[in-house]
């Protein structure tokens, strides 16, 4: 076996590209590569553009054609990810067997972990809808509905390829006025459908405002065609979580999903009689009208 020489960087640049790829405690935000076929249809290309939109600033296009087979061989879409630096990507394809194909996957280690293989059944893209837009970067809030998501092995694999995929980047703390992009993956009779909504907040006479949620494409309805699942070790050893990211117990110290520390506090019973409390005139005077009658 022959080992590969490891070049040493010359210039400062190339050192910070080499840092920069190094595993880290904390992941950077995932990037999705968008990848054409040998031969694709409008609806693929239109959907592999909407998609880039909503991943951007975390995407990069391949505008020319790729003669792909990801199904037949990794290698293309791992050399793909090694020099892009990738670890999500959608690939569009169209032919007369699988008519607009879509294969959404994950890497691991710049290697293919998960892929699964999605037929368009109807799309309509962000164009077709008429209204105003999110901005960009905006992170989404994401919603699953459908017993496959939670019952059937492949589908809920392919419920954590969406969070995976479209979730953003990791926040601490979410601000309700700016919780504008919602996107809704419903799974029921075979189907996956997609949609994509602009939350706007309107008066309700209280507190809490009223939300409307206004549809703003892009609308998928999928069908699942062939699925490419790694195995239960190699996904553990994915999802492990290194120590030193890890937040360390503390006796009655919690955390909540968003990091945020809570802590339980512990006290004596208190002693009301002894409570200071405002002095009153009025106070004073049953006091005195209570010692009398004790006397």
């Amino acid at each position: 076996m022959v080992v590969p020489k490891i070049v040493p960087p010359k210039t400062s640049k190339g050192k910070r590209a080499l840092e920069k790829r190094e595993p880290k405690i904390f992941e950077n935000p995932k990037v999705a590569m968008l990848i054409k076929g040998g031969n694709t249809s409008q609806i693929v290309t239109e959907a592999l553009r909407d998609v880039g939109m909503l991943k951007k600033p975390h995407a990069i296009s391949y505008k020319k054609k790729n003669i792909v087979r990801p199904f037949e061989s990794e290698h293309s879409m791992e050399f793909f990810s090694d020099r892009s630096d990738a670890a999500l990507f959608l690939f569009g394809s169209h032919s007369k067997k699988r008519p607009h194909n879509l294969v959404i996957g994950r890497m691991f280690d710049h290697h293919v972990m998960d892929m699964i293989e999605l037929g368009i059944l109807d799309f309509k893209s962000i164009a077709e809808h008429v209204g105003t837009k999110v901005a960009a970067e905006t992170k989404p809030c994401l919603l699953f509905a459908g017993e496959s998501f939670e019952k059937e092995a492949e589908y809920k694999r392919l419920k954590n390829v969406f969070i995976d995929f479209f979730r953003g980047p990791v926040i601490d703390t979410v601000r309700l006025t700016g919780l504008e992009h919602v996107l809704q993956f419903v799974a029921t009779n075979g189907k996956i459908y997609i949609r994509s909504y602009r939350a706007i907040l309107k008066n309700s006479g209280c507190q809490i405002p009223r939300v409307e949620l206004e549809d703003i494409g892009p609308s998928f309805e999928l069908v699942m065609r062939r699925t490419k699942l790694a195995s239960d070790d190699l996904f553990k050893r994915a999802c492990k979580v290194p120590k030193e990211a890890k937040i360390k117990k503390t006796k009655n110290i919690a955390h909540d999903p968003f990091r945020n520390k809570t802590g339980r506090i512990h006290m004596e019973r208190q002693d009301y009689s002894k409570l200071q409390t405002r002095k009153v005139k009025a106070f004073k005077s049953l006091k005195k009208e209570k010692a009398e009658a004790d006397k």
